[in-house]
């Protein structure tokens, strides 16, 4: 009865602590800030194939004399190779890497402003201190020519 007892504890003090583990793992901002990241990516693909489908490939169907490139196929044996949705994920991707490029791109514009700031922050109040030492240089020489 002993050992099922010993057991059971060792069992559940593993079981606790690989819990405790995992929630500490799931709570780091690293994997949170992932799963947001998926999760709107997800909602973005579906977006950008919307957008592609929907407006993007009639439009470029039209340009080039009708033709729909979801039905672009060819048949080899019983295989069916259907390069029309081939040529739209390639469309897609683009778009995806062009919309991801220009956020990124945007993002790097803000980084940039709030480096240049800090960097005004940084030398306003280093003038500051220069100001302040200067000032107290002044205070001593003037008590110095009092004397």
């Amino acid at each position: 009865m002993k050992n099922k007892n010993i057991e059971k504890e060792e069992i559940i003090k593993k079981g606790t602590k690989v819990f405790s583990e995992f929630k500490d793992f799931i709570s780091k901002g690293n994997v949170i800030d992932l799963a947001v990241g998926v999760i709107i990516g997800g909602a973005f693909g579906k977006i950008v194939t919307s957008i592609v489908e929907d407006i993007l490939m009639p439009i470029i169907g039209v340009i080039i004399g009708g033709i729909d490139f979801s039905n672009l196929s060819f048949t080899v044996g019983d295989a069916v190779i259907s390069y029309g949705k081939f040529i739209q994920n390639v469309i897609d991707f683009l778009i995806v890497a062009i919309c991801i490029f220009f956020f990124v791109k945007v993002i790097e514009r803000f980084n940039r402003k709030k480096e240049e700031i800090k960097e005004e922050v940084i030398e306003e109040q280093k003038k500051d201190e220069q100001i302040i030492l200067l000032e107290q240089i002044r205070d001593l020489l003037k008590k110095q020519s009092n004397n």
